[in-house]
């Protein structure tokens, strides 16, 4: 009997005994199942059979791995633990093609213990994420937890027929984050299917961006059916940019485009439509503009101004038309001139956030809500109520988290609502109307399923470039403290470290700096300008610690920091940087 949440052994339903097909096997079977159905959808689907595994109720959701993939299946309402149910699964999704696996997807796979995992519902086929609580069951809690509990941004679209398009944003519980597995052509036949998702899931970075390339160039047709765009002029770039931008249907947004300035000669052929997007990028990020500030723990991550309609007009009309610029960029292979927050990629792909991602947006902020949870049931004598006091243009205001939230006193009783309360703000609420604008520009260009092979480290190498990172001038501009103060370089452990860091390509090396500064981006004078959360120059540094501190180099964002155990041997040293750098994206505890 198997326990919710392991591997099992998925075997074809009593009709089918002859042609027994294991979905927990290291490979796919080679040849096709025999004897396939026809699902409602057209595509063929095989019956399996599996017993419910102990501790599962009716009507409750459990997971297996199968071919690789985790599904999900809920617990018919009149079975029970022990009862063998029956489900179809497509055959494209246990025969998935073959391919080179990433060494992120085998650590996935190797050290997957209690966090998120994006699921396939084995009842419509679409991804979803569930998590495992501590003894394998899915976790079903509904009260906060600051360990535990997250949400994912939702996107309702009011009409999905209109040319500017209207809808919400929510944060919901990452089990009601629903995203569909195909992706259709534009009349309206598979161009992707889940079982190719799947399969893209677990390729390389490389492997990922060609099959993210291919499959927008099927759905932006040729270049014989480019758009030449009306000459814009220099002097009045974001103006002309946003009055033409605004004007194309979601079709021609998918088209190719090329581009020509006023007054100037010359024929695009890529290289105008290329500096276009680099100057109109540069522009609206550019925090002068009002629409954009830098992050506090961060001067080279951007956050959405709040305060942004007090600086700009038509500033929301400005994030629909970023949203645009930033899916075509994408859509199109071109670069997009600023980096974010980490949280709003992880927004973009619908990826669950929690308590810890404040920590990287306002560490001030994220140690308060600590210390108001350590409280307990004493926080009643912080005299604390459902507000958040805000500064928007030097001007402090009171905003109620919840209807009445001033009359609303926290008590030990409502303590996880608060908190819960607070992190939406934080995350969302101060500035949902510009994101909802961005998301609904960005999504104009974009199918959502598409995003879902990518993690939030991807994405933002993805739309704004591999780094050119200097070694040399990185070693040079750190700090060394703890065990490795004084001695730097000199300590063996540190030599290893920048020898390892000197052999990685560039993804690794940007993934590397994302892990410790929280973001890809390096100043433009080098590593030597690089700043912390108090918008001072804050060089990277290592941190010597024993192995009885940790066993993995642990992140500290808000201060460039990494904390890099005493290692015995190069090869482990090696090991475990590779592992805390590439595991960072899923959300895993290490320790």
């Amino acid at each position: 009997m198997g326990r919710p949440g392991m591997q099992v052994r998925v075997v074809p339903s009593d009709a089918d005994q002859g042609n027994k097909t294991s979905l927990d096997s290291p490979h796919s079977p080679s040849q096709p199942i025999t004897g396939p159905r026809i699902s409602s959808n057209g595509n063929e689907t095989k019956r399996f059979e599996v017993v419910v595994p102990r501790g599962v109720l009716p009507g409750q959701p459990f997971s297996l791995m199968a071919g690789g993939v985790r599904i999900q299946v809920t617990c018919p309402k009149d079975a029970a633990s022990g009862a063998k149910i029956q489900f179809n699964l497509p055959i494209g999704l246990v025969n998935r093609p073959h391919g080179p696996k990433s060494k992120l997807a085998e650590i996935k796979l190797s050290y997957d213990k209690d966090g998120w995992t994006r699921t396939i519902r084995a009842h419509d086929m679409k991804f979803q994420w569930t998590r495992l609580d501590e003894r394998g069951n899915i976790d079903a809690r509904t009260r906060f937890n600051t360990e535990r509990s997250a949400y994912v941004l939702k996107l309702d679209l009011f009409d999905d027929e209109k040319h500017m398009r209207d809808g919400c944003i929510s944060l919901v519980t990452p089990n009601k984050g629903v995203v569909a597995s195909s992706i259709k052509k534009p009349d309206g036949s598979e161009l992707v299917s889940y079982a190719d998702i799947a399969s893209a899931q677990n390729k390389t970075y490389g492997d990922k961006i060609k099959w993210f390339k291919g499959t927008c160039n099927q759905l932006g047709g040729s270049w014989s059916n480019y758009m030449m765009m009306p000459p814009i002029r220099r002097d009045y770039l974001l103006s002309d940019s946003i009055d033409l931008i605004m004007s194309l249907s979601r079709t021609e947004l998918r088209k190719k485009w090329r581009f020509q300035f006023k007054g100037e000669a010359g024929l695009d052929v890529g290289g105008l439509k290329r500096e276009w997007f680099e100057l109109v990028t540069k522009a609206i990020f550019d925090p002068n503009l009002g629409l954009w500030q830098s992050s506090s723990t961060n001067q080279m991550s951007m956050q959405i101004n709040p305060a942004s309609g007090s600086c700009c007009d038509d500033h929301l009309l400005c994030f629909r038309f970023l949203g645009r610029v930033m899916g075509k960029a994408l859509f199109d292979g071109e670069l997009v001139k600023g980096h974010m927050v980490k949280h709003l990629y992880k927004h973009i792909l619908g990826w669950p956030v929690m308590l810890n991602d404040l920590e990287d947006l306002d560490e001030t902020f994220y140690k308060s809500l600590i210390e108001v949870s350590d409280a307990g049931a004493n926080v009643d004598y912080l005299y604390l109520d459902f507000t958040e006091t805000v500064e928007l243009l030097w001007e402090k205001k009171t905003v109620e988290l919840i209807p009445g939230g001033e009359t609303v006193d926290v008590t030990g009783h409502n303590l996880p609502e608060y908190l819960e309360a607070k992190l939406k703000y934080k995350l969302l609420g101060g500035y949902e109307a510009q994101l909802k604008e961005l998301l609904l520009g960005f999504y104009d260009v974009i199918d959502a399923p598409l995003l879902t092979v990518f993690d939030f480290q991807e994405l933002e190498l993805l739309m704004c470039g591999l780094p050119k990172i200097n070694v040399a001038n990185w070693m040079e501009n750190t700090d060394y403290l703890g065990q490795y103060e004084g001695m730097g370089t000199n300590h063996k452990v540190c030599e290893w470290f920048w020898d390892v860091v000197s052999e990685y390509d560039e993804e690794m090396k940007a993934r590397l700096l994302q892990f410790v500064t929280g973001t890809s981006g390096v100043p433009a004078d080098g590593f030597g300008c690089l700043q912390g959360n108090d918008g001072n120059i804050r060089l990277f540094t290592i941190q010597g610690v024993t192995l009885d501190t940790c066993v993995y180099p642990r992140s500290h964002t808000c201060f460039n920091r990494i904390d890099l155990p005493l290692y015995e041997t190069r090869d482990e040293l090696a090991e475990k940087l590779k592992i805390a750098v590439t595991m960072v994206a899923t959300g895993f505890d290490l320790e």
